[in-house]
């Protein structure tokens, strides 16, 4: 098994409640004030209070074209990404010498060199440390990076890796879009970073923290354009179907008790459920469709409410919030993507 030995949140330091940002994304979205009630309608029920935004909220009107958005995805993106994993090997008690590898996930920016090489420079890790940037698994990131991690350390277990998850999802906003997809994402979606250090069995930090036991991914048919982007000349348009959380409940439930039989367990035996957080109706139908008790999914709720949906930051925050409760016995990490996918983590706390 590997270990979990430390999560660390990074946020951007520009914070604003839900109904500011309600009437700046009008005002770029919705110039002649068609789909106003919409957009209201649609930022009161999205079960967000506030959200974090890469830049200051003034300066989006500034930013003409994918290329500027993307510049500041670049600043910003190293910046967080330095903080959440300096972070994180100071918690976990081990210094920028110890990592073997860096994981890098994101779903909305590019760069090449990539954010972890930027990031690995910045924080002085060893020249022979090994990267691997992944992009395109969207929310499903945070947990598939911890599974492949867990996939490393078995193979590797004298050593220590980190994932880094950076989403500025903000910064992907399309102007003069009245879409409800535009309308939706940009009622949800906030902006942040987590990292998280793992270590293999023969590394002596990370004892009493959560132990990774099994993971299992999951693609679904015929769902290509449930979530995603399409990329054009705007930068990524988001593509968002109305059936995500009918697809969660045609499959979901099914594939977390398989994964759990295998391993000679059952839903109402795991003490601790840790959700990327979707949305409300997301939500609702992950609980519906694994019948979970009143409050599994409280810290998942929470998260929504105070940063929105991070993309796959999300399920990371949500897993740091976690390890400060100290909770026992089994628990399951989720997440789903774009794909559409799921990727599912079996834990030991």
């Amino acid at each position: 098994m590997s270990r979990v030995a430390a999560v660390q949140a990074a946020l951007p330091p520009y914070r604003y409640p839900q109904a500011e940002l309600t009437e700046a994304f009008a005002d770029l979205c919705l110039p002649d004030g068609k789909g106003l009630a919409l957009l209201r309608r649609l930022h009161a029920n999205a079960g967000v209070s506030h959200r974090h935004l890469a830049i200051p909220l003034e300066q989006y009107g500034e930013l003409k074209d994918f290329g500027a958005a993307n510049d500041a995805w670049i600043s910003a993106a190293v910046d967080l990404g330095a903080e959440a994993v300096g972070g994180a090997l100071a918690a976990a008690g081990l210094s920028v010498d110890d990592v073997d590898l860096l994981m890098f996930t994101t779903v909305t920016g590019v760069a090449a060199p990539s954010i972890d090489a930027r990031v690995a420079v910045r924080l002085g890790l060893r020249e022979d440390v090994k990267r691997l940037p992944l992009f395109g698994l969207g929310c499903v990131g945070g947990a598939a990076g911890i599974a492949r991690l867990h996939d490393y350390l078995s193979a590797w277990p004298g050593h220590v890796a980190v994932l880094l998850s950076v989403e500025l999802c903000s910064l992907t906003l399309q102007r003069d879009d009245s879409s409800l997809p535009n309308l939706v994402g940009g009622a949800l979606f906030g902006d942040g970073a987590a990292a998280v250090v793992m270590v293999g069995d023969e590394v002596a930090v990370g004892r009493g923290k959560p132990s990774v036991v099994a993971t299992r991914s999951r693609l679904y048919p015929d769902s290509e354009r449930v979530m995603g982007w399409d990329v054009g000349s705007g930068g990524f348009r988001i593509v968002l179907g109305a059936d995500v959380p009918e697809v969660v409940r045609q499959y979901l439930g099914g594939d977390v008790r398989d994964f759990l039989a295998s391993h000679g367990l059952t839903v109402p035996e795991i003490s601790t459920w840790v959700s990327h957080p979707g949305g409300p109706k997301v939500l609702e139908a992950v609980a519906e469709t694994l019948d979970l008790r009143p409050g599994a999914l409280d810290l998942t709720w929470k998260s929504l409410d105070a940063v929105g949906n991070l993309s796959s930051s999300s399920v990371l925050h949500v897993l740091g919030d976690t390890m400060t409760l100290d909770p026992a016995g089994p628990g399951v990490l989720l997440a789903m993507g774009p794909g559409f996918c799921s990727e599912l983590v079996l834990m030991e706390w």
